[in-house]
């Protein structure tokens, strides 16, 4: 039986990062999936620290939100640098990753209908920073030589924003070198032609 357990509803939603890392990483995780009227009765929503999922079990360990679940897999598989500060810049990498998706997210929930034709012409701006990171770092990832939890991060949010705006990445070359790249890794190119990927939806709304 998988040691790893994701609780978290039946979305791509804060987990697809964890998913992905984990696939590529070679690891089996079991999925307890939530539906979205269980959750409103609050029972489950009761016993999390801070009310939120996901909820991610190691054994008898128990962690919730997602970032701090990245960071433990990444000390746990390898994917925080080499030196502390390289784990420094990728924990500033993943930081800006989680600022565009606070973005997306608002966006998707908060304001689709009117917001989203000035957020994607807005895109550019928050892109243009991660096409020079990585044109600057000649390793071929956000950090060193070595993809990083931080890169998995920034590839699920891309692969979102194609969806979105499928164009978006025309005018960034390296991003749009670098999504192609990461995707045909093999344990991930296989994870995103999975039925189980491809059958959950972005979000929670059906927004995307």
């Amino acid at each position: 039986m998988p040691a790893y357990i994701i609780t978290y509803f039946g979305v791509r939603g804060r987990c697809e990062t964890m998913r992905m890392l984990l696939a590529d990483q070679g690891q089996e995780w079991k999925e307890n999936v939530v539906p979205f009227d269980v959750w409103m009765k609050g029972d489950l929503k009761a016993t999390c620290v801070f009310g939120q999922l996901p909820k991610f079990e190691d054994g008898n360990f128990t962690l919730y939100q997602s970032n701090a679940i990245l960071r433990y897999l990444a000390r746990a598989h390898g994917l925080y640098g080499k030196d502390d500060k390289q784990a420094a810049l990728i924990d500033m990498m993943n930081d800006s990753c989680e600022d565009l998706r606070l973005k997306y997210v608002r966006m998707i929930y908060q304001d689709y209908e009117n917001g989203k034709a000035k957020y994607i012409e807005d895109l550019p701006g928050d892109l243009s920073k991660f096409e020079k990171i990585l044109s600057d770092n000649k390793g071929g990832f956000l950090v060193g030589d070595q993809i990083s939890y931080a890169d998995y991060h920034l590839l699920d949010l891309l692969l979102n924003h194609q969806v979105l705006s499928p164009g978006c990445l025309d005018s960034f070359p390296v991003l749009k070198s670098y999504v192609a790249r990461l995707s045909v890794r093999p344990k991930i190119k296989a994870f995103l032609e999975s039925d189980a990927h491809k059958s959950r939806p972005i979000n929670g709304n059906g927004k995307q």
